[in-house]
């Protein structure tokens, strides 16, 4: 799976299959979103809901093949423990991490092609007043049981390492 900026000057290789795919409507994402979208050129961040679209992999599968000079990253807070890096050259965002976790969050639009469809949304209570979700997959208040045990899961997989950053990518 590749993952490229608007204009292909960074690009990720994500081996083997997703944990999850999932569109996310909690306060942080919508926030980060908005400020994306006010970037110069960025392209759209948020969907029509109000939600993001993310497709997470383990850290350990994913790697920066060209342009990581160019990531920048942005944080809510300064002291946050979640980053969002966007590629400064087209102010695409390229993903979101965890810095103490052992996944990383692409944003779904980033992906080139063969995008895997969306299996869940996360974090419906906090999307914006009035917004009806539909009914085709399971939209879920917070975070679910069943997307924490996709986490675990990975993890376990991992033998219960936690990259400090992704390969090939400046560090935090």
């Amino acid at each position: 799976m590749t993952a490229a900026c608007r204009c292909g000057a960074v690009v990720f290789e994500a081996a083997g299959a997703p944990i999850v795919t999932a569109a996310c409507y909690c306060t942080s994402c919508q926030e980060a979103g908005r400020r994306f979208e006010q970037l110069d050129h960025a392209p759209p961040v948020l969907t029509a809901d109000g939600g993001t679209n993310f497709v997470l992999h383990r850290k350990d599968r994913v790697r920066c093949v060209k342009g990581a000079d160019r990531l920048e990253e942005h944080r809510l807070k300064p002291d946050s423990t979640t980053r969002r890096m966007v590629a400064a050259c087209c102010n695409s965002p390229m993903f979101l991490e965890f810095t103490k976790g052992h996944w990383l969050s692409l944003y779904r639009d980033r992906l080139t092609e063969g995008a895997p469809p969306l299996e869940m949304r996360v974090m419906t209570g906090d999307r914006r007043a009035g917004v009806e979700l539909p009914g085709d997959i399971p939209n879920y208040k917070t975070h679910s049981g069943r997307f924490m045990w996709k986490l675990l899961g990975a993890w376990l997989a991992m033998g219960l390492r936690v990259p400090r950053t992704v390969e090939g990518m400046r560090a935090a």
